[in-house]
């Protein structure tokens, strides 16, 4: 059984959920095979949860201010702050033989390849329902899914390092009496690979870690590939005419 990997490295926001996007278009068409994607985000990006409210989640103004974009994904979830990170995307057909119809065994499955990913790096990592994966008790890998035209989307971040006191500089939170003891509380459950290895672990070598982790995981063979000329081209006009849009990214469902 065979996936087709992609390392793309480091897009912009828009981009990289545009491609995501055109990457599912293309599985569901048959046109390409399940595919698990890896990559980098520059400028650091926040990315909405789809159901979430943009003024009320992001300082719109204090991430013009640094420089960090602002996006809002497909899939659910909370708000996201990616910058030392490493994320994989995977798309595969529902009626994929490692595809599971109901939503907390499919991320188990597919959660099993970071969790196979940390080992390869010396780590023990955990499954945490309903879709964290931990070390050592603390959160080091976040992941959301959809189901769109009979396939899964499941993307997800590892931290390589994290800065919580920067990634609050830029979100919103209900009380800003309460934001001190939150970013403590965050700082002593969310780690990262720097962390817990002592050292800094880039890119390229998370990647190599992390696509072994899957294929060992789900039990397939990765065949490297490049996106199609079609998938590129039709991720940036996604990015251009959905993600890179007021109307996409302020929108309230």
């Amino acid at each position: 059984m065979t996936f087709r990997l992609l390392e793309t490295g480091v897009s912009p926001g828009a981009f990289n959920m545009g491609l995501d996007e055109a990457i599912l278009g293309a599985v569901a068409e048959g046109r390409q095979p399940p595919t698990l994607r890896l990559y980098g985000w520059n400028p650091p990006t926040v990315t909405l949860g789809y159901f979430q409210g943009l003024d009320e989640e992001v300082d719109r103004e204090a991430c013009a201010r640094m420089g960090v974009d602002v996006v809002r994904r497909i899939t659910g979830g909370g708000a996201v702050f990616h910058d030392a990170e490493l994320t994989y995307s995977i798309v595969l057909p529902e009626s994929h033989p490692r595809a599971r119809p109901g939503i907390l065994d499919s991320y188990r499955v597919l959660c099993a390849g970071v969790v196979e990913g940390l080992a390869r790096l010396g780590l023990s990592g955990e499954f945490a329902p309903i879709n964290d994966v931990l070390v050592g008790g603390r959160k080091v890998s976040g992941n959301a899914q959809t189901r769109k035209r009979g396939c899964i989307l499941q993307h997800g971040t590892i931290l390589l390092d994290v800065d919580v006191d920067r990634m609050f500089a830029l979100l919103k939170v209900p009380s800003e009496k309460m934001k001190g003891k939150l970013i403590e509380d965050v700082k002593q459950r969310v780690t990262s690979l720097r962390h817990q290895l002592g050292r800094s672990v880039g890119l390229p070598e998370a990647a190599a870690a992390f696509a072994a982790g899957f294929a060992a995981a789900l039990d397939v063979v990765l065949d490297p590939a490049q996106p199609s000329p079609e998938e590129l081209e039709e991720g940036r006009r996604i990015a251009r005419e959905k993600y890179g849009t007021e109307a996409w990214t302020g929108r309230r469902k």
